[in-house]
């Protein structure tokens, strides 16, 4: 690693997948610039995620610049420690300017430069600033009070089922992490009482092929955020849950409620005695749920006949396997039921206080056309869900969107920074 400098064409913030992709083209481009991680690159990868983790999308997404995946399941779906591995590799196929264990503190306009950039290293000034760094920022979770005899940890920190607590566990919240922590703790033999939300879900395999395979096929991973038919609203919806465990499967909470996994409806509250009451929503999520499945299901039919394929037999609808009981939820008392921990998969925050610039909208989101600023000249954005599709924040499409960026950025810039590192 070179030293840290004083002044840079562009300050890249994360060293993440999105970061480092901008930087293999600006690297390319032969463009001056930096890549700031406050930890370790591909930190979250290496430190966020549980011990069973699987991509859910298969490996053949995996698309890096200049750097697609090198494995031999293409149709598989990499465990945690083969994503490093893979995310390592791209790492090395070029020369970055990397600078790990540097965090940045503020961002803001400076009269000699565009930005300055206050960080644990020194202070940088920098022409551009690409905030690679996603969306997900600041873990969240429902300001209840639990029993000081119940442990309470973030999806963020869940590792393996044995290093909670013995006893039942109470996870809330459906959205992928927690319908994988969930099953990851059933199979493990722990009690569980699962909190469902109103995340959708889709079948892991449909017609002789993976579902993300055809909707990639069908053009759903290219489809912009502005031809959407709900907007940027998209933004704020909840990913389909499935697993690429062992090969990959549907995560079917039904199926688990027939195998003796406790189901409930939205976490209402906890009071101070440690009773937790829930909402009687959750025969509506189920559904919801499954009717998701079966329009997925429905679109992929349509787009068969509508090419003439000839493709595997066999149900298009999902036939429940367990119903809810009658009647208004129970309370659970967390110590009668044996709850020893929580997990919550709630979901996270972002935050952008470090960024003292005007660059958020009216609810708190980067202003931005692809990535590029609209209300900061010389600022962009990089990671994010939606950026630009549905592919976008996903490895599917960050090759794309880290080309079209590095390609804004390279026209903002003057032809001085430009080739002079090449």
């Amino acid at each position: 690693m070179t030293a840290f400098p004083t002044h840079t064409a562009v300050a890249i913030v994360g060293g993440g997948q999105a970061g480092l992709s901008l930087s293999w083209y600006l690297t390319r481009a032969g463009v001056d610039h930096v890549v700031l991680e406050r930890s370790r690159a591909f930190h979250a990868w290496r430190e966020e995620r549980w011990d069973a983790f699987t991509l859910v999308t298969p490996n053949f997404q995996c698309r890096l610049p200049d750097f697609p995946y090198d494995g031999e399941e293409p149709e598989g779906f990499m465990r945690r420690d083969e994503i490093v591995g893979y995310l390592e590799r791209f790492l090395r196929s070029f020369d970055a300017p990397l600078h790990e264990g540097v965090a940045v503190t503020r961002i803001f306009e400076d009269r000699s430069s565009r930005f300055a950039l206050e960080t644990t290293a020194g202070t940088l000034t920098a022409d551009r600033v690409a905030l690679c760094v996603g969306g997900y920022h600041v873990p969240f979770a429902p300001p209840v009070a639990l029993p000081e005899d119940v442990e309470a940890i973030h999806s963020r920190d869940y590792r393996a089922p044995d290093e909670l607590p013995e006893g039942a566990v109470l996870v809330v919240g459906t959205g992928q992490s927690g319908a994988q922590i969930a099953e990851d703790l059933h199979l493990a033999g722990r009690e569980v009482h699962l909190c469902v939300g109103d995340a959708p879900r889709c079948a892991r395999r449909y017609r002789g092929k993976d579902v993300v395979t055809w909707l990639e096929e069908m053009g759903h991973y290219d489809l912009p955020i502005d031809e959407h038919p709900e907007g940027t609203a998209a933004r704020k919806e909840a990913n389909h849950y499935v697993t690429g465990r062992d090969g990959g499967h549907d995560l079917d909470l039904r199926a688990f409620a027939a195998d003796g996994l406790q189901l409930h409806g939205r976490l209402l509250g906890i009071d101070g005695v440690g009773v937790a009451t829930f909402a009687g929503d959750l025969r509506a999520s189920l559904d919801a749920a499954d009717a998701t499945y079966d329009r997925i299901n429905a679109g992929i039919d349509r787009w068969i006949a509508e090419q003439g394929l000839a493709t595997d037999e066999g149900p298009s609808t999902y036939a429940p396997v367990w119903e809810p009981p009658d009647g208004p939820p129970a309370p659970l008392a967390l110590a009668d039921a044996g709850v020893r921990s929580v997990v919550w998969c709630t979901g996270f925050r972002p935050d952008w206080s470090w960024v003292d610039l005007p660059f958020l909208d009216a609810t708190g989101y980067p202003d931005h056309e692809r990535g590029v600023s609209a209300r900061v000249p010389g600022l962009f954005v990089l990671g994010l869900p939606w950026l630009h599709t549905w592919g976008s924040g996903r490895f599917a499409a960050i090759d794309r969107d880290a080309r079209h960026l590095a390609g804004a950025v390279v026209d903002s810039l003057t032809p001085a920074a430009v080739g002079a590192h090449a």
